[in-house]
């Protein structure tokens, strides 16, 4: 049997749940887990569907006998292997707390993702990315040099036929070019005090800020820094009595959880973007809860 989810946007109009439903039901296949928005601001609709083809329908088999109901109602459409991990490129500089997350989750079956290349501007986690057995590549970037960089970066990802760039604490900012051929394909982590304490030492300065909450925000990057659409959030509680090494330690743990959680919709296909917004749908059976992930 072949599972697979279906993932759905088009404007929104009345009978695009029966028509989907119906042609699944047609083809011989069962819905194992269901979820759809009508967003009433801007008209469209989002729907992902997971099934098990009975009959032994396949993927490309679906896809082209959709065609006809996707082009009556306008849909943007793509039917996805639920069996298969999503090949992912991981680039990292010199905080590899997020890293270290990442290769641990995967190794323990926690994420649904094959890393198939570290690239990093450093060595620091050379010897880390090899002894988990996956291809390290060391690119530095220089003002000089940027444009060289980013192209052996894309051939990496080309070559390695990766899905999702994911910027697992990369120091480095991407051009507006890479930005807009990778849109909706580049995960990045970050916490949450922007705009408040930009640069250096950001939990140092709200230590001496005296705040309250620590958080951690994962998006995908656009050519607007650190604004694109947002996939997970979290937020952690801290003290008077705590020091600012504790907030690094807090902040690190919930950037670290918060990556994940947002790799894990992402590579589940339950992540639609919505404008400068994204939907996101709880998980479904089968798949780590979003508690199990943090």
């Amino acid at each position: 049997m072949t599972k697979f989810c279906l993932t759905v946007a088009c404007p929104s109009r009345r009978g695009i749940v029966a028509a989907i439903a119906g042609f699944i039901a047609e083809q011989g296949c069962n819905i194992t887990d269901s979820a759809q928005f009508d967003d009433l601001e801007n008209g469209q609709f989002f729907m992902r569907i997971s099934a098990v083809a009975e009959t032994g329908s396949t993927r490309e088999e679906l896809t082209e006998r959709f065609t006809e109901l996707a082009r009556t109602f306008e849909m943007d459409y793509l039917f996805h292997d639920e069996m298969s991990k999503m090949k992912v490129v991981v680039m990292v500089s010199r905080f590899g707390h997020c890293l270290n997350d990442l290769l641990y989750r995967v190794r323990i079956g926690a994420l649904p993702i094959e890393i198939v290349a570290v690239i990093s501007n450093h060595m620091d986690y050379q010897k880390v990315v090899v002894n988990n057995d996956i291809p390290f590549h060391l690119i530095r970037v220089t003002k000089e040099n940027k444009p060289e960089a980013e192209a052996r970066i894309m051939q990496v990802v080309e070559e390695t036929g990766a899905e999702l760039v994911v910027l697992a604490r990369y120091m480095q900012i991407l051009s507006d070019r890479m930005c807009r051929e990778m849109s909706g394909r580049i995960i990045n982590i970050h916490h949450s005090f922007l705009p408040s304490f930009k640069g250096a030492n950001p939990y140092k300065q709200a230590f001496a800020r005296g705040v309250k909450l620590i958080g951690a925000t994962s998006h995908y990057v656009t050519a607007d820094l650190d604004e694109g659409p947002i996939i997970e959030q979290d937020t952690v509680r801290v003290t008077h009595a705590q020091s600012a090494e504790d907030y690094v330690s807090l902040g690190r743990d919930v950037e670290a959880s918060v990556l994940a959680r947002a790799i894990h919709a992402h590579a589940h296909r339950r992540v639609f973007l919505n404008g400068n917004k994204t939907v996101v749908f709880p998980a479904s059976p089968g798949s780590y809860s979003s508690e199990r992930m943090g």
